[in-house]
């Protein structure tokens, strides 16, 4: 399958690690111009440095955290300055913590709506008037946006937000020729997925390993995703392969999600 995506110009936020790390380097690969951002610049130059030893392709490295007020601006007129405009947009940030509603205070929703829905809103902003006609913006949302999840009440609030900010975006651009879409990834092996099964084992007195295994059990492909197993949905929402697809929602998740709609 053709992509057409050589020489497209991608702006993925949160790419030092994780599903933005394997998305970038998927773009990258398929011959993407990139420009790349973590709150961590050491972690983004690292992670820049590896896609260009990976793929050979150009990467500009930023560090910017996207929670703090005005920074994706700034990071995405920088980016679209050393790209020559942009082609594609990867909205991503890492999720809130997890926690039940009674177990978390007013700055926990304040910090939590800056680093996931608010920042999705800022990068989407910033990045609209450097957007080419049929050029695609791509939002990370995740299962609570389908299915609230209790110990993840942040996260089943904001994601659900997201999801609803690139459904309305999808319907404003599509007279400019920019395609929309969000992707849900189920339980993909990552660092942050690490860390929420580790306090998931807190609350209930077990291990890691087990809470693994007991999700594992209910997977019907019985198994966590790789990090570029969904790297590949995404690259595939975002390329040319993909030009009459807008306003969908996509899930990479190994069936986990049973909801018919």
């Amino acid at each position: 399958m053709e992509l057409h995506l050589t020489g497209k110009r991608a702006a993925v936020a949160a790419a030092s690690d994780g599903l933005g790390r394997a998305i970038a380097g998927a773009l990258a690969a398929e011959g993407c111009r990139l420009a790349v951002c973590s709150r961590d610049a050491g972690r983004i130059e690292e992670a820049a440095a590896a896609i260009r030893a990976a793929t050979g392709a150009e990467v500009h490295a930023a560090a910017c955290d996207v929670a703090e007020p005005g920074a994706s601006a700034s990071w995405i007129e920088g980016a679209a300055a050393a790209l020559g405009g942009l082609d594609l947009l990867v909205a991503n940030a890492g999720g809130p913590p997890p926690g039940r509603i009674d177990e978390l205070g007013p700055d926990d929703w304040d910090a939590a709506y800056r680093l996931t829905l608010r920042s999705a809103l800022e990068l989407a902003r910033a990045a609209r008037p450097h957007l080419s006609a049929g050029g695609s913006a791509l939002f990370m949302t995740s299962v609570s946006a389908k299915a609230p999840v209790g110990s993840l009440a942040m996260s089943t609030v904001f994601r659900a937000g997201v999801a609803a900010l690139a459904k309305l975006l999808a319907d404003e651009w599509a007279a400019d020729g920019i395609r929309v879409n969000h992707l849900i990834p189920g339980r993909i092996a990552t660092g942050r997925l690490t860390r929420l099964d580790e306090a998931a084992a807190r609350r209930a007195g077990t291990t890691a390993g087990e809470v693994r295994a007991g999700i594992e059990a209910s997977i019907p492909l019985g198994r966590y995703g790789e990090p570029e197993e969904f790297a590949a949905a995404a690259v595939f929402l975002l390329s040319g392969a993909a030009s009459y697809v807008t306003g969908a929602t996509l899930q990479a998740d190994g069936g986990m999600l049973r909801s018919v709609l």
